[in-house]
């Protein structure tokens, strides 16, 4: 009998012993699993099962699939002396072996190890021990990104190779000296020809400054793996050890410059390489910047400042002019104007009252705000957005998965090349010169380091998501990033993203000659008073500019995507679509052309029918955002479909389309909300890679059916929940500009792909075929990485905006971009 394994987990979301029983049936369905146990009262299951047959992976997969969770954790290990992306695979390979990790992903350049594991079966120190095995060293990353100790911690590995590259150098320049003295015939001291003496310079380098090479290859060799240091140990170690053989026991050339002087390119190249990729988390960096330290707060009836770590939920917060809002809240005091720029790159000030709220590091620019703290800490707007954007830069796009298996056999096969390069030059090419073929194998092993292909798509990820935050486009993986870029078709809804959401009563027509207008409209708002649609909120205020009263009503039924009925003093009053009309039997056919030219206009007409007659109509008009047709004509220019959904009749859809330009045909009009998501899945299965755009919480459903779902928002933890790309601003030209920042990612990504995949395919023969000296390779190869960074970087200077005409906005964070400004409408907004 096969020997088992034995498992324990939480699980929550079971309401009785039937929701037990339900996951014990269906585990013990599965092939392997031996036995299945849940104990409803613990909410713990147990089972054992055949570990060659089936694994926890599967088990969590089951338990999630008949609508329960799996009780988790996320952690974020920081991982140290990786050095290059195999590295990162075997350290992602080890982690996703161990018993009880759900899943891992590493990330080479953040030198970070995101784990989501089960706490029961594996502790944080046993993924410790597992990597220290390894011979990588592991802690617990912090929760937020701490600028301070990760650049105290960056640092201090710059201050230790920096040391080592001095020793290094200082040491090597000699032998260089040397080498070139003789290619020139310059006479130097007899010294430097020494053999000894060079020993003694070489000496140092090979074994001090290269000793983290020998300590990285010793580990990767004993678990069976190799990687850039098992390929610079072996080279340089060829061309060392074969010049000591030279200089104690036979006679020949030494070589010990190569060995020294490749050493000290790498180190180089590494330092650089770092220093490079410090600069790309610069955009985090930023945000954190814009937290406040310290807040004032009530307590005891006194006012006292404290550290804002410490604001509780419930703390009344005093802020003055000039200063920043430390946490989101509502305001229960004082009235000011506040710069929202950070947030939705308004250049102009938002008025704030009592009952409005505020967001942490936005400025309150004129009066005393005292405010009631409702978020703090991670759950503030500004922690939620620095923790998309990290989560976003540890993510990986499924175009990287091209290199990782690339880079997994990549060094294994250099070996194997570079052993038949030195038999090929030994036995065939110069028989018996042993030099040559050492100093050509050396030029392979130097030549081959996959550590390019490894940092070609994380760093282009990290750049281009952080620049996307910059200018207020939160994209929330690599994933997204790369689907973005293919995306042909652009659906967006009406109200709320092509319109403002405000829309307004311009026409008021009686057909009840027992009604006038403030008769028709006092009972309209009556029973909208009950709605939160935004047509009906617009007949409310219209009746409230007029000092209308409203009566009380009877019972309210909203109808979803028709209308809403209710009664008052005894009456039934209906307002709605003619659908909603007809579907009771009143008819409003001699009205036709009236209600036509209405939504002719662009308008939408609400018919009113009091006891089954019809009473009037009532037209409101939603005005469209003044970006909106440029950012439609944006989306045609890089050759996007933009296709408009809306429950609006067709009429008042096609009116509005043809004021933004959006073609009759792509018109989606009279869609129930719950169909939205249908018409998406419609476009898909023509073929076609669609992005739905929608305010991020009504269009839920549409959102997750597409591609890629776009929020337009402000930044709220709502909004950015329901999307994969949430655009900071209520402003469409922010469609084109992610789908522009995402093609320049990408581009970035496959340059760096490509020269990467070049470098080493034409190196290695060149290096075989004895055209390249193995310093020149060293020297290739130290830089080959740095390049990768550098051309990530230049995505910092991509502005996603730069065709637009945009105001100026307040000097917050470099790059964001503003919106006119917009009042917005409060409560929840009922969906077309």
């Amino acid at each position: 009998m096969a020997d088992t394994e034995k498992i324990t987990f939480r699980v929550k979301g079971m309401n009785c012993v039937s929701c037990a029983g339900k996951i014990e049936k269906g585990l013990q369905k599965l092939d392997g699993v031996q036995a299945a146990g849940v104990n409803f009262a613990t909410e713990k299951v147990s089972i054992e099962y055949i570990p060659q047959r089936i694994g926890p992976d599967k088990f969590f997969q089951v338990v999630e699939d008949l609508g329960y969770q799996v009780v988790t954790e996320k952690i974020d290990l920081k991982i140290s002396d990786m050095s290059c992306a195999s590295c990162a695979n075997k350290v992602e390979k080890t982690l996703s072996g161990l018993p009880g990790i759900i899943r891992a992903n590493v990330n080479f350049a953040m030198e970070r190890a995101s784990v989501e594991y089960e706490p029961s079966m594996i502790s944080v120190e046993d993924m410790k021990a597992a990597l220290d095995n390894l011979g990588y060293k592991a802690s617990l990353a912090e929760k937020r990104f701490d600028e301070d100790s990760e650049k105290l911690e960056r640092q201090r590995e710059e201050r230790r190779q920096v040391r080592l590259l001095i020793l290094s150098a200082v040491l090597s320049l000699p032998l260089l000296a040397f080498m070139f003295a003789e290619l020139f015939n310059v006479n130097l001291p007899p010294i430097f020809g020494n053999k000894v003496f060079q020993f003694v310079l070489a000496t140092p380098v090979q074994f001090i400054a290269g000793w983290q090479f020998y300590r990285g290859a010793y580990q990767n060799l004993k678990h069976g793996t190799a990687n850039m240091d098992v390929l610079v140990a072996l080279g340089t170690s060829a061309a060392y050890f074969f010049s000591v053989a030279n200089t104690f026991f036979t006679a020949g050339h030494v070589y010990y410059e190569t060995a020294t002087v490749i050493i000290t390119l790498i180190i180089l190249g590494r330092l650089l390489e770092a220093r490079a990729k410090g600069r790309t988390s610069e955009a985090i960096k930023k945000l954190m910047g814009l937290q406040a330290k310290t807040a004032r707060v009530i307590r005891e009836g006194k006012e006292m400042d404290i550290p804002v770590e410490e604001v509780q939920v419930g703390d009344i917060v005093v802020v003055r002019p000039g200063e920043k809002i430390p946490v989101d809240g509502e305001i229960v005091e004082g009235s000011s104007s506040v710069d929202e720029s950070m947030l939705t790159g308004e250049s102009i000030p938002v008025d704030k009252n009592i009952g409005d709220e505020v967001i942490g590091a936005t400025i309150n620019k004129q009066g005393v705000l005292k405010f009631k703290a409702t978020k703090v800490g991670a759950e503030t707007a500004l922690a939620q957005i620095i923790k998309i954007v990290e989560e976003a830069q540890g993510s990986k796009a499924p175009i990287q998965r091209f290199a990782d298996v690339i880079s997994s056999y990549f060094v294994p096969a250099v070996v194997g090349i570079a052993v038949i390069t030195f038999f090929a030059w030994y036995f065939w090419a110069a028989p018996g010169d042993i030099a040559r073929a050492l100093i050509n194998t050396t030029a392979v092993l130097v030549i081959a380091c996959p550590c390019a292909l490894g940092l070609a798509t994380p760093t282009s990820i990290m750049v281009g998501t952080g620049r996307g935050a910059e200018n207020g486009i939160l994209i929330k993986g690599g994933e997204h990033l790369e689907k973005a870029y293919r995306i042909d078709t652009v659906v967006l809804d009406k109200t709320g993203t092509i319109t403002k959401g405000e829309p307004e009563v311009t026409d008021i027509i009686v057909t009840d000659s027992s009604l006038d207008e403030n008769n028709l409209l006092q009972l309209a708002a009556s029973v909208e008073n009950n709605s939160e649609h935004p047509l009906g909120e617009a007949i409310v205020k219209a009746a409230k500019t007029r000092d209308l009263e409203l009566s009380e009503t009877g019972e309210f039924e909203a109808i979803a995507g028709h209308g809403v009925k209710s009664t008052i003093e005894g009456r039934k009053v209906l307002l709605g679509n003619r659908k909603l009309l007809e579907e009771n039997g009143i008819s409003f056919q001699k009205f036709n052309n009236q209600i036509n030219k209405l939504e002719n206009e662009g308008k939408t007409a609400i018919l009113v029918a009091v006891d089954d007659q019809s009473a009037g109509i009532i037209a409101v008009a939603d005005t469209v955002k003044e970006t909106s047709a440029e950012a439609i004509a944006a989306l045609k220019e890089i050759n996007i479909e933009p296709v408009m959904i809306t429950g609006d009749n067709k009429r008042t859809a096609k009116a509005i389309a043809h004021q933004v330009g959006i073609k009759p045909q792509n018109v989606l009009a009279e869609v129930l909300p719950e169909d939205k998501a249908n018409e998406v899945n419609q476009l898909r299965k023509q073929g076609k890679i669609v992005a739905m755009v929608g305010d991020g919480i009504n269009d839920a459903p549409a959102l997750a059916s597409a591609d890629v779902g776009i929020a337009i928002g402000t930044g709220t933890d709502v909004a950015m929940e329901a999307a994969d790309i949430t655009l900071m601003r209520g402003d469409l030209r922010g469609i084109a500009a992610s789908i522009k920042l995402s093609r320049a990612t990408m581009r970035n990504i496959k340059q760096n792909l490509f020269w990467a995949l070049i470098y080493n395919s034409l190196g290695i023969p060149v290096a075989a075929l004895g055209y390249l000296s193995p310093i020149l390779a060293g020297a290739a190869m130290a830089f080959s990485s740095v390049s990768v960074v550098t051309n990530a970087l230049r995505l910092r200077r991509f502005d996603p905006y730069r065709d637009f005409k945009l105001e100026k906005t307040a000097k917050t964070i470099p790059g964001f971009r503003p919106q006119p400004a917009q009042k917005k409408l409060k409560g929840k907004k009922r969906k077309d």
